[in-house]
């Protein structure tokens, strides 16, 4: 059996001079698409089914997680099941199904994916019931990226995408292990910005729906309580990006770095489009959160 540091994929680091030149700041990609299962949520996933006793595990997740957390137990011997929205990608859907786990699709509009997961569990009295971020197996498992991050080069700024705060959390914490001084930033979706919403109020603050945003890996409700408690003093702060920010970020990594990106991992990208005025002269990391993204959504995307 396999330990953490063991399972995972270093991540990809990404030096384009293109994109350098195009932006006129300091970048570097932390790339998570090649992570296996094509993000870095292998990370969090595999952490959380090495580390719980139970053999049965389940999750709600729009996908990224939910693969992970498949892949993770198909490996370990464990039973995933994953609560999934109709309006999941696809190509997730099919990668969960592909690692052996149970898909479990819901209408959103109708029933919650929490709610959902507790009518299985009332079922499955034994399984373990996983959060794609508010769980400390998950944060410890992020917090991997960071430190290889801060071991690759002395950077100013992290910046990184926030959904339901598991990436974002995990990352300050591993900095904060290794005594790092890298500012994180977070890039939220502005279709869904709960998270900016909670730092301004100083308090966990959450979207009254599932926002439809392209960036579907960040379809959250609010922050996790665990990450939330990382996030309120260890974040820089929370930048707001549209949709079109995003799209036009994709393009940019395919056109100037040769790089297919999902639009949540994007996001990084996307807030520096932006405004990229503070983080001028400034050594900066971008993180591609991965790389899982519908043929016929990147298509559209990439054809503006």
């Amino acid at each position: 059996m396999k330990t953490l540091l063991e399972a995972i994929r270093p991540t990809t680091f990404i030096e384009s001079d293109k994109l350098k030149k195009q932006l006129g700041i300091d970048l570097t990609i932390a790339s998570e698409t090649f992570q296996i299962t094509g993000s870095f949520k292998f990370r969090a996933a595999y952490n959380l089914a090495l580390n719980v006793p139970n053999d049965e595990i389940v999750t709600a997740s729009s996908g990224n997680f939910g693969q992970a957390l498949a892949c993770a137990c198909e490996i370990l011997g464990k039973k995933g099941v994953v609560v999934m929205p109709e309006t999941s990608a696809q190509v997730k859907i099919n990668a969960v199904k592909g690692y052996g786990a149970t898909v479990d699709l819901v209408d959103t509009k109708q029933v919650r994916r929490e709610d959902r997961v507790q009518q299985i569990l009332d079922t499955m009295p034994n399984a373990y019931r996983a959060s794609a971020y508010d769980d400390s197996f998950v944060i410890d498992g992020n917090s991997t990226l960071g430190k290889e991050i801060a071991n690759y080069k002395d950077f100013d700024a992290i910046i990184v995408p926030v959904g339901g705060g598991g990436l974002s959390s995990g990352i300050i914490k591993g900095l904060c292990e290794i005594g790092s001084s890298i500012k994180v930033y977070g890039a939220e979706p502005l279709l869904g910005n709960d998270a900016s919403r909670s730092l301004q109020a100083g308090e966990i603050v959450a979207n009254e729906i599932e926002p439809m945003t392209i960036a579907d890996g960040a379809r959250t409700l609010s922050l996790g309580k665990q990450n939330w408690a990382i996030i309120k003093d260890g974040i820089a702060g929370i930048i707001e990006v549209s949709d079109e920010k995003i799209a036009e970020a994709m393009r940019l990594y395919f056109g100037l770095a040769n790089l297919k990106c999902e639009p949540t991992g994007a996001l990084s990208f996307g807030a520096i489009l932006e405004n990229r005025d503070p983080f001028k002269d400034k050594k900066v990391c971008l993180i591609v959160s991965g790389g899982n993204v519908d043929t016929e959504v990147y298509r559209k995307i990439l054809a503006g």
